[in-house]
Formats: structure tokens, C-alpha cells, sequence
């Protein structure tokens, strides 16, 4: 069952959410880990920001996003595209996102989809009052099965593989111009 996005709301991760964030379930452990040990020291840090998804109706934690700023290499590909455009930089500005997750209970009801569409909003709202930032960028999990594998689901929502790697992550980008 699809979960309704107007259900949503999202805060920045504080001090008054750290008692909270404990029972957020995840099967990937890493996932909980990075949320209970470093997500708020690193926003203190300055090092990233995470964004908390709650439901309105159960005000229960749902998910969790963390952004970053990044630079995004480009590939031959994209070298090409630019310099048809007249730019000739080797790399362009990006925002990262470092984490999602979405907790267990509530999987595959489009809340991962609907935390990626934040990023997105995130990015051009930094291009348009701060600063340049030109494409999102992850790394995405290679897993064993389409399930396991969020490449798809990253396709699906119109991310492109930067590199392909036989091994570890997968670097992957969207770029904002087409989502404005």
C-alpha cells in the first residue's frame, strides 16, 4: 500500500530526536548504525545535515535522509556534453546523498521515492539562493537481487551510473537541470 506523501513531514536531526531515532529498524545494520552513532555528531560537525521523515498520523519516525556536499567527476561522456555547451570543467558542483533509509515497517510504500524528491528539491534550492550545485550524487549498493540492488530503484527515478564497478558501490547522478 502506497503511503500518502501529505503524511509526511521532515526535520532536521537534533538533540531532542536522539532518544527517538533508537527504534528505527532496518535490516541493513550499517544503516541504524550511521543513525544512532554519527548522524547528529556529524551534522554538529558540519561534515552533513540529516533530514528525519515522519508520519503526521503516528508522528513515528519513517525514514531518515543525510546530504553532503560533493563534486561530481566527469566521465568521458559527459566531458563531451559540456564542452558542447561551452564548459570546460572537469568536475562540477553536486550535493551527495550520503545516506537513505527507510525504516522496515514502513518499505515500499514510496517513502524512499518521496525522500529522493527532497533531495532533489534540496539541490535546486541551493543552485537557485546559495550556491552551484549542478546534479545529485550517490553510491549506490550492488546487491545480489533486484531487491537487494537499489541500483533499479535509482534508474527508475532518472539517476545515471557514472562508473560501472565490479565490486563495492556503484557512483550514480542525477542531473537537476532536467527535474526543474
Amino acid at each position: 500500500m502506497e503511503f500518502d506523501k501529505k503524511d509526511l513531514f521532515f526535520e532536521r536531526i537534533d538533540r531532542r530526536h536522539l532518544e527517538l531515532i533508537k527504534s528505527f529498524q532496518c535490516h541493513e545494520r550499517e544503516l541504524v548504525d550511521f543513525l544512532l552513532e554519527d548522524a547528529y555528531n556529524n551534522q554538529v560537525n558540519k561534515i552533513s545535515v540529516t533530514y528525519l521523515f515522519f508520519s503526521q498520523k503516528t508522528k513515528g519516525l519513517v525514514g531518515y535522509l543525510t546530504v553532503l556536499t560533493d563534486a561530481i567527476n566527469l566521465n568521458a561522456e559527459l566531458k563531451r556534453y559540456f564542452r558542447d555547451k561551452d564548459i570546460h570543467y572537469k568536475s562540477l558542483p553536486a550535493l551527495k546523498v550520503g545516506r537513505i533509509a527507510v525504516d522496515d515497517r514502513f518499505a515500499r510504500r514510496g517513502i524512499g521515492t518521496r525522500m529522493m524528491d527532497i533531495a532533489i528539491f534540496l539541490a535546486i534550492k541551493i543552485y537557485r539562493e546559495t550556491a552551484g550545485c549542478r546534479f545529485i550524487t550517490l553510491d549506490a549498493k550492488r546487491g545480489s537481487s533486484a531487491e537487494t540492488d537499489s541500483t533499479h530503484f535509482y534508474k527508475k527515478i532518472g539517476f545515471h551510473v557514472l562508473k560501472e564497478r565490479e565490486k563495492g558501490t556503484i557512483p550514480m547522478y542525477l542531473d537537476i537541470l532536467a527535474k526543474e
